[in-house]
């Protein structure tokens, strides 16, 4: 455990660094879990996450043991931003390593904060292990989650937390190392023991769960997950050790809840979710985690980068999958005012038309007809079959996509 002294003096090194962050309440999700639900807002934090909290104060910590090197670390997107913003801001070289799938808006936003970027390795573990190569050039390394100050600089966040909703009930965390549950849970612990911090993980990547179970660390054999930034194969050992001692549970989501989640957030509150910090109201949503009824249940959103065509993606895959879009293919005469007439029927029931393709080069079908595919928004799924069966009781030849 992080002594509560530590996690207190690392909040007041830390002001004037990073942003005191707000948290909102959500009375669309209080109302849907029959709980007081608050959003902790880490997406609007300098660099759109948690991680400079960590960075930046173990920078603070060992800047006098930094040489000429500076610093490296390796990560796919927040840890590098954090590590090269602290780096900057304290006066030293940083050095990121970043695996060849990192996407290049990270790689950039890394380059823009000062961090020199190397790229090497098809995985995480490889970047890691370039890293301490480098480290021995005369750099410091920096853990991205297994080390003391990073973690109680991550522990500040739980203070905020207990400071703004003193009598939170459950507060909900996303688990990749482990290193900001650590934290968070250190600082619940010492203030306020009865609140239950529990830690949400990617199914496809249920390092900490297999590791409770078993009852020390397990790798686990990850899958790609959307919620890429707690998509780590083995929790980090101190991580671990508070894991076992001050996390109440740790529940899994799936890759389709964490879309929903990212949608719902984006929807309803407005707000900007990375998959990692959208983990929190998946596992609500899902049921996984019962919120007390009546009770205060924080969801730490910890961090808000996403890159734009994923967030594209997301939005179209998420609308359609709530029934949201739906795509049809009509066969139609192929007849002055045909497909206007199909058109003024979808109208009429108010669905909205976002594409059209026009086909007249269709193997199978009449010189006469012509192939119209067509995707609409509706407002959800009894809409869509709304609009289906008005079409076919018209007469039209509809297949629902």
């Amino acid at each position: 455990m992080i002594p509560l002294a530590s996690i207190q003096t690392a909040a007041e090194k830390l002001k004037g660094h990073i942003v005191r962050t707000p948290i909102i309440h959500s009375a669309t999700l209080s109302e849907g879990m029959g709980a007081d639900v608050y959003l902790k807002l880490e997406n609007l934090q300098k660099t759109g996450s948690f991680k400079v909290r960590g960075a930046t104060y173990k920078l603070m910590c060992q800047r006098d043991a930094i040489g000429p090197g500076g610093v490296v670390a390796a990560s796919a997107g927040n840890h590098a931003q954090g590590v090269a913003l602290a780096a900057r801001e304290t006066g030293v070289p940083a050095t990121i390593v970043m695996p060849e799938w990192a996407s290049i808006t990270k790689q950039e936003a890394t380059r823009s904060y000062g961090g020199k970027v190397v790229i090497h390795g098809t995985s995480i573990d490889a970047s890691l292990e370039k890293a301490r190569e480098l480290s021995q050039e005369g750099r410091t390394f920096l853990h991205p989650f297994d080390d003391n100050d990073i973690i109680t600089g991550q522990g500040t966040i739980g203070l905020e937390v207990l400071d703004d909703i003193p009598d939170a009930d459950m507060i909900l965390v996303p688990v990749g190392g482990g290193g900001l549950i650590s934290g968070i849970a250190s600082a619940v612990r010492a203030i306020r023991p009865e609140a239950n911090v529990i830690g949400v993980e990617a199914a496809v990547c249920p390092s900490a769960s297999e590791s409770r179970k078993a009852g020390k660390i397990t790798r686990v054999a990850a899958r790609s997950s959307i919620a890429d930034g707690i998509s780590v194969k083995q929790v980090g050992n101190l991580c671990f050790d508070i894991i076992q001692e001050a996390v109440a549970d740790v529940v899994l989501v799936e890759e389709e809840q964490i879309t929903a989640a990212m949608l719902m957030l984006l929807e309803r509150k407005r707000i900007l979710a990375e998959g990692s910090g959208a983990a929190p109201l998946a596992a609500l949503m899902n049921g996984s985690v019962a919120a007390p009824t009546a009770g205060k249940v924080v969801l730490i959103v910890s961090g808000g980068n996403v890159d734009s065509p994923l967030l594209g993606r997301i939005i179209g895959q998420g609308l359609l999958k709530r029934g949201r879009i739906m795509r049809l293919r009509v066969r139609l005469e192929d007849i002055p005012g045909a497909l206007a007439g199909m058109l003024a029927a979808v109208a009429r029931l108010k669905a909205n038309v976002l594409t059209i393709y026009h086909d007249r080069r269709v193997r199978g079908i009449p010189i006469t007809e012509t192939l119209v595919e067509l995707e609409l928004e509706t407002r959800g799924p009894e809409h869509g079959e709304a609009v289906a069966e008005e079409l076919r009781s018209q007469g039209y030849d509809i297949i629902v996509k």
